[in-house]
């Protein structure tokens, strides 16, 4: 007999059909979990209203009564987990998993507005209690593959539209101005045109409670001096679009209702701050210390936050991404140590080495690494983490809500080509991550 795990997250009771009649009807309450016996695993699964799951090996072809949802989840092979196809309408997303050959998992979530959906958090969250997902390289889309780390398919409009709101703008000063490059490689997008995207983001009416955090880095500090850079970015960023207005520059911390619609600076430059107003503490959250390729990552401090850090990318080779995965998730946890100060967690899910860790095959892996054929990618792996921890099968930093074991993830999330390994399926889950294991009073949650 093969089974069925499912993982109800919603708020709301949800009913299922284990066979083509109700007459087995079984019923799952907000934040529960119940397994059932099912045939077979490999087969379409019926949703209605109250949402109603057959197991056949055909996909159903029946129509969805009123207010019902048709659902259909076969994994494919060499897949260990996937987003389950669903109607747009349907109030909830779902996810599919391979938990062994015999036993599948189907975790359901709410369906949040990826494109504003910090509008719906609290003012008083401090940036260091979310959950945010980022780009590394946010506009590397040239020079594969060594060099390109996004997909040409994902410029920044439908990167902040997809829920990204962490950047990693790397520049290099030209007579033009500010140009995007990645090392020695140049990506063809001007300074200004990224602060215009932003701004229109920024103001528009449906998303203009957001916030983006921006860190800044000099690609051509050989050549060019670092108080040179540094002037050139803040005059760009005060003649251009929204201005110096546009952005929060306190070397500090910030609640979200201190910089909606506001961009934080995460300056990552250097030089003494002499062309800001505020000198360094006029630079944003500007770190203390970054070593080159840190294996067990690196801590600093900002005003009386802890900043925990990893950010190993020289990895070996591709025989390194399980590690790199562990070691960079493990920091979203809360430390072990309970440190009496607020923690804020920064983890590159990125990484590159010559010749046999192209930033394409770290985070996509490839072959169908489920049958013993190939490599999972990293980013593959965040989600599977990620779905152990919203299914309550993680073990480590959780709390109790109402007597379910909830995660604590927090954190800012650096990935690559992050629409992989299915069209933006890990996103929808670091951003489920701000709503799981608050407590009230607790993180500056009310």
């Amino acid at each position: 007999m093969r089974r069925l795990t499912i993982h109800n997250r919603t708020n709301d009771t949800i009913s299922f059909d284990i066979s083509s009649t109700s007459e087995n009807r079984i019923s799952v309450l907000p934040g529960a979990s119940t397994t059932i016996p099912t045939t077979r695993l490999s087969s379409a699964i019926r949703a209605y209203r109250t949402i109603a799951t057959k197991e056949s090996s055909h996909e159903a072809k029946e129509s969805a009564s009123p207010g019902s949802f048709a659902v259909h989840a076969p994994l494919k092979l060499g897949a260990s987990w996937r987003v389950v196809a669903v109607d747009e309408e349907c109030p909830w997303i779902m996810y599919r998993s391979r938990l062994s050959r015999r036993h599948h998992s189907l975790l359901i979530l709410p369906r949040r507005n990826l494109s504003a959906f910090l509008g719906d958090l609290p003012d008083s969250l401090p940036l260091s209690s979310l959950a945010l997902p980022g780009t590394h390289d946010t506009m590397a889309f040239y020079g594969w593959p060594i060099s390109q780390c996004q997909s040409l398919e994902t410029p920044l409009v439908v990167q902040l539209q997809s829920g990204i709101r962490v950047l990693d703008v790397r520049l290099a000063v030209k007579d033009s101005g500010l140009m995007t490059y990645h090392g020695i490689v140049p990506q063809h997008t001007p300074f200004q045109n990224i602060l215009s995207t932003i701004h229109d983001f920024l103001t528009a009416p449906e998303t203009c409670r957001e916030t983006i955090v921006m860190s800044i880095k000099q690609e051509d500090y050989t050549t060019v001096l670092p108080k040179n850079f540094s002037k050139q970015v803040h005059d760009e960023i005060a003649n251009g679009p929204g201005g110096i207005d546009m952005w929060f520059l306190d070397n500090r911390i910030p609640t979200l209702g201190e910089v909606r619609g506001k961009v934080v600076m995460f300056s990552r430059f250097g030089g003494d701050g002499a062309e800001w107003e505020g000198g360094l503490e006029g630079l944003g959250i500007h770190p203390t210390t970054w070593p080159d390729s840190e294996k067990f990552g690196f801590s600093w401090e900002c005003k009386n936050t802890l900043v925990r850090t990893h950010d190993w990318y020289n990895i070996p080779s591709f025989l390194s991404i399980p590690e790199k995965t562990d070691l960079a998730a493990q920091i979203l946890l809360p430390p072990p140590n309970n440190p009496p100060v607020p923690t804020l967690s920064i983890a590159f899910f990125s990484a590159a080495s010559f010749p046999l860790a192209f930033p394409p095959t770290i985070a996509r892996g490839f072959g169908w690494p489920s049958i013993g054929l190939g490599v999972e990618g990293v980013n593959a792996r965040v989600g599977t983490w990620l779905l152990n921890q919203l299914s309550g099968d993680g073990s480590q930093g959780s709390s109790e809500k109402d007597g379910v074991s909830e995660p604590r993830i927090r954190g800012w999330a650096f990935m690559d080509f992050f629409k992989d390994p299915q069209d933006n399926s890990v996103v929808p889950l670091l951003v489920e991550c701000n709503y799981r294991g608050r407590v009230a009073g607790d993180e500056g949650w009310p």
